[in-house]
C-alpha cells in the first residue's frame, strides 16, 4: 500500500512516516518505480510507534521497544518493564517539578496586587530579586 493509505491506517501523518523511515525505525519495501510499499506488518509497527510516542516514549526508547516487540522469541518482559519503569519515574519527576512550579506561580499571583502600582512580585521573581514571603 502507498504512504497515503499507510497514513490513514496508522493514524500518522505521511511526514512522520517518512521521518521514521529516515531514522531507520521503518523500512518499507519499494516498488519497481521506487515508491514505498507498506505491508500490514509495517502498519502494525507504525501503530506501535504511534501508541509508544503518545505515552511519552522518546524516539530512542521507541527504537528499543520496537526491537523488543519484533523479537517475540528472545525478548524478556523484564526488559520491557525496565524501559516502562524508567519512563514512569521520568514522568513522576516532571509532575513533581510542575507541581512545584505551579505552587510558586500561584504564590506570586496571589501576592501581586494587580493594580496601578508598579511593584510586582511576579516581575521581582523573574528579575531574580526574590520571592515575596
Amino acid at each position: 500500500m502507498n504512504i497515503g493509505i499507510a497514513s490513514e491506517k496508522s493514524g500518522l501523518p505521511s511526514k512522520t512516516i517518512r521521518y521514521y523511515e529516515d531514522i531507520g525505525l521503518l523500512r518499507p519495501a519499494r516498488t519497481d518505480n521506487g515508491y514505498r510499499d507498506y505491508s500490514v506488518a509495517d502498519i502494525h509497527r507504525l501503530r506501535f510507534l504511534q501508541r509508544s510516542r503518545s505515552l511519552g516514549f522518546s524516539v530512542d526508547e521507541c527504537r528499543q521497544l520496537l526491537s523488543l516487540y519484533q523479537d517475540k522469541e528472545d525478548r524478556e518482559s523484564a526488559d520491557v518493564k525496565s524501559i516502562a519503569e524508567a519512563k514512569l519515574q521520568e514522568i513522576d519527576r516532571k509532575i513533581a517539578e510542575l507541581v512545584g512550579l505551579r505552587g510558586l506561580l500561584h504564590h506570586l499571583v496571589e501576592h501581586c496586587h494587580g493594580d496601578e502600582r508598579p511593584d510586582c512580585p511576579i516581575i521581582d521573581e523573574l528579575a531574580g530579586e526574590g520571592m515575596v514571603q
